[in-house]
């Protein structure tokens, strides 16, 4: 006796999609069925027409609590998440304060819960001092974080000894070391070469070469010192190029973002603020570099750096274009414009479990999460992919209350999604609020 079977639909996961109908117990996965077993249940839910995917899995969000709740918190990023597909967020350090100490982690941990949509896991910043990290990582975040450009002093490591003394002093802590391949010594350069504070100072204090020789530090870092690795967001074709040659060296992954395949720099003068994030757009070939990318299989991790701020602070004047305050919201539209992935044949929807569910679950620690598996956590998609969806600035439900994705029509429809079991959204609307828990690297 089950307490759940999910009949009639597809199921996809990172490795195919068959017909199968799903039984759950206890908020797991129990069972996987061939159509027309008739097992017995307590209750069946009719998915004939659908596709059935797994939760999507965030690795890189910013939910801005504690601290920053002007911009985003729990109830509304995870309520933005739960109506996206999101059900697992991984969200990161860089609140106010940052996540450093186990303290702050363990605030941030009781400040979270019973306000959850989804299931949220938190990620650790590393700072210089590596004090108490056998505090922190008793409380299991799913990452530490380590920063290399553009952040406070403290949590700053701008050189490739730097890195690798870090590394090799975390190698035996058996976490993933998430790094962010920025370049401070060319930012300060570009600072210093030009005043204009203009988009173009921007984008040259931010170039391809910075993302690519971040890469080539953080998987050599790797490489010496056994440490497992993620390479946070990439976007340019001389990243791309510097993965490919690399990429087998070390434990290492990498991401991207939603945004970096759709927008370039050259859309910065007609959207302006809302689209300024770092690392900054590209040119029309990096973005057909990181497509082909995305087809290939090169790319292990699609994340979205949800990262909003109000309206006010967005629409603000500032004194040069890097003053901006950046980043964008993206957990509510980042299976729609999968979708459109889909409808670009760029991707299969194999692949977008893969790099939405399946890799972010496994490379963070969360083995229940991401896949139609027995024992796995029963947190499904019902997707019809013959429907179509039309995203809009007036649906988001982030504090950002905008999107890039503004009036764009995809094909493919979210309709329903279940978190351990219990349907959180029916037909697109919140039915059962707070059901999301705090969850933990079990590595």
């Amino acid at each position: 006796m089950f307490d759940t079977v999910i009949i009639g639909g597809i199921v996809v996961n990172a490795d195919g999609e068959r017909r199968a109908d799903i039984g759950i117990n206890d908020g797991r996965i129990a069972a996987l069925f061939t159509p027309g077993d008739s097992p017995m249940a307590r209750s069946f839910v009719d998915a004939t027409g659908r596709h059935l995917l797994p939760g999507l899995v965030d690795a890189h969000a910013h939910l801005r609590e504690p601290g920053l709740t002007h911009k985003e918190d729990f109830e509304s990023g995870t309520r933005a998440a739960a109506l996206g597909g999101v059900t697992t967020i991984l969200d990161m350090p860089t609140d106010d304060p940052w996540t450093a100490t186990a303290a702050q982690l363990s605030e941030k941990i009781a400040i979270a819960e019973g306000r959850l949509h989804v299931d949220v896991g938190f990620q650790a910043v590393i700072s210089k001092s590596l004090e108490g990290l056998d505090e922190l990582l008793k409380l299991a975040p799913v990452s530490l974080e380590l920063f290399t450009a553009d952040v406070p002093a403290e949590f700053m490591f701008d050189s490739l000894d730097a890195v690798t003394q870090t590394l090799r002093r975390l190698a035996s802590y058996n976490t993933t070391i998430g790094i962010s391949p920025g370049d401070q010594s060319i930012l300060l350069g570009s600072a210093s070469r030009d005043r204009a504070g203009d988009i173009g100072a921007f984008l040259s204090s931010r170039p391809p070469l910075a993302e690519a020789g971040g890469i080539s530090r953080a998987v050599l870092a790797a490489a010496e010192t056994g440490a497992r690795v993620h390479v946070r967001q990439i976007n340019s074709r001389l990243g791309v190029e510097t993965w490919r040659r690399l990429r087998d060296m070390a434990d290492v992954t990498v991401e991207t973002t939603p945004q970096n395949l759709f927008f370039t720099a050259a859309d910065y003068a007609a959207v302006g603020a809302n689209l300024k994030g770092s690392p900054p757009l590209r040119d029309r070939e990096d973005v057909q570099a990181l497509r082909a990318a995305l087809s290939e299989g090169l790319i292990d991790i699609m994340a979205t750096d949800h990262a909003p701020h109000s309206a006010k602070e967005k629409a603000a004047h500032y004194a040069a274009f890097a003053d901006i305050p950046g980043g964008m919201p993206g957990l509510q539209t980042l299976l729609p414009v999968m979708f459109k992935l889909l409808g670009e044949r760029v991707i299969s929807p194999s692949a977008l479990v893969r790099m939405c569910s399946y890799a972010p679950a496994r490379r963070f620690g969360l083995g229940s999460k991401g896949s139609l598996a027995v024992g796995c956590d029963a947190d499904i998609l019902f997707v019809d992919l013959n429907g179509s969806t039309v995203i809009s600035n007036a649906e988001q439900a982030s504090r950002a209350t905008y999107t890039p994705f503004d009036d764009w029509r995809i094909p493919g429809k979210l309709t329903d999604v279940f978190l351990r079991g219990e349907r959180i959204v029916s037909d697109g609307v919140l039915a059962l609020p707070n059901r999301g828990q705090v969850v933990r690297s079990a590595d």
